[in-house]
């Protein structure tokens, strides 16, 4: 009997699938920015309105990474980010209907709730799906596309708005986000025994076993183990959502304040960071699966990754403050980005190594940094120029966060996983057992419990 042969491997269509989520979902949750200054305009807001506006998003963004993340764990990410992708395209569709600030904000918050437990659903959804020398790739291919939805946002949605105005936008990308939730449930499954189209060569390859999704999702969520094993990664993750907020809310306002740049400048040198960025999160993901091939060294193949990245990224900020030409400042900047973003797919794909089928849990434990990060970079970032006068007292401690977070990666060692951890413990366990066991079994010794005592006394 001839096996048939498959062109497209499965796992291989559902990672394209997540990809536009990604691409979507990031578009979704930026756009606002762009049509910031004609909604203000239409309804009157004041600064301080549209800044209501702008941050209602992060708050249940940061609030849903744990809860959306578990809640993947115990129902799988098919009912999960099936929902959550309806949420956030409806709230997407409703915005082109909104009237009033008290409206904008809600679809806002409830945008935020959407999307906030959309990608450790996302990842884990990769779980049982992506082997363990693709998932560096498979993080690092999702978050490009979510840096190409952040980077190609402006020309599209102003497109949109020119044609019609600002409400077809959201219309018409809430009706994308709700399309595409039917092409999820269509194509993905939680697990490779629920795929029809899957065969047994690459069930074997992608290396699941029969009946893991179902006795994964009975299992107690081992809280304790999973902060113990996740908070480093968890800092390392503000250290770098902390400078990757710095470029997305005050990058433009750098440029034009700082180095001079008009407002047709803006559009390109803005966008060139972010398409750096495009590459670097696909080759930081390529490169720490190769080496993990070369080398069979898991932590080295995270780690070396994580200190290059973050390394890279700092040795081309600081010089940026201290250079005149606002030309050159522009390209060191968007290398600083390009060697950030080498350290994303890698700090994505730590959840999957370390928690493994709690890697929803585990991977909202640590985006929770980027989501912290996200409500005080922006207002830190801004009151420091306030009281300085100069982006640079800013920067640097932006610079100073990435050092903090080099020496910290140093530390994350992928062999402590909690897997490793549960299973020491029913060995432990088995071996207490055995011994009260043999100890009962021995003629005239016998195991009573003193009924004034907790202790457990010996009797003959």
């Amino acid at each position: 009997m001839q096996h048939r042969v498959q062109r497209v491997k499965t796992r291989h269509i559902i990672l394209a699938v997540m990809c536009l989520m990604y691409f979507i979902s990031y578009i979704d949750r930026v756009n606002i920015a762009v049509a910031g200054p004609l909604i203000r305009h239409e309804m009157g807001l004041t600064t301080v309105q549209l800044g209501l506006v702008f941050s209602a998003f992060a708050y249940p963004y940061a609030v849903m990474q744990i809860i959306g993340g578990w809640l993947s764990d115990k129902f799988g990410p098919k009912l999960v980010l099936t929902c959550l992708s309806l949420i956030w395209g409806a709230a997407t569709l409703a915005t082109g209907f909104a009237g009033s600030v008290a409206m904008l904000v809600a679809l806002r918050f409830t945008l935020g709730i959407g999307e906030g437990g959309a990608f450790p659903t996302a990842t884990r959804a990769f779980t049982y799906w992506m082997p363990v020398g693709e998932r560096g790739f498979a993080q690092g291919i999702t978050h490009s596309f979510a840096r190409l939805g952040g980077a190609v946002t402006p020309p599209l949605v102003l497109a949109v708005v020119v044609a019609g105005g600002w409400r077809d936008a959201f219309i018409l990308l809430g009706i994308a986000s709700l399309a595409w939730t039917v092409l999820y449930l269509l194509v993905f499954t939680n697990s490779p025994e629920q795929n029809r189209r899957i065969t047994p060569e690459e069930t074997a390859e992608i290396g699941y076993r029969t009946g893991d999704c179902e006795r994964a999702r009975k299992t107690a969520t081992p809280w304790r183990k999973l902060i113990h094993r996740m908070w480093l990664v968890t800092f390392v993750d503000f250290c770098y959502g902390w400078l990757l907020w710095v470029y997305l809310t005050w990058l433009p306002s750098y440029l034009k304040d700082s180095r001079g740049f008009d407002l047709k400048q803006l559009a390109l040198f803005t966008a060139l960071p972010l398409l750096a960025g495009v590459i670097g999160d696909t080759l930081g993901g390529v490169v720490s699966d190769r080496i993990f091939k070369i080398t069979g060294r898991l932590r080295l193949a995270r780690c070396a990754v994580l200190v290059v990245g973050m390394g890279g990224s700092l040795a081309f900020l600081l010089p940026m403050t201290s250079v005149s030409s606002p030309i050159e400042a522009v390209w060191l900047l968007t290398a600083s980005f390009f060697f950030l973003e080498i350290t994303n797919p890698v700090l994505w794909t730590l959840p999957l190594d370390i928690a493994g089928k709690y890697a929803g849990t585990a991977g909202g434990m640590m985006n929770t940094g980027f989501g912290v990060a996200g409500m005080i970079s922006p207002v830190a970032f801004g009151y420091l120029i306030e009281r300085t006068g100069s982006y640079n007292v800013p920067f640097m401690v932006s610079a100073g966060l990435l050092a903090l977070g080099i020496v910290a990666a140093l530390f994350i060692n992928t062999a402590r996983t909690v897997e490793a951890d549960e299973e020491r413990e029913r060995r432990e366990g088995g071996a207490r057992g055995s011994a009260l066991a043999f100890l009962d079994a021995m003629p005239g010794v016998r195991m009573e419990r003193h009924t004034l005592r907790r202790p457990l006394r010996w009797r003959r």
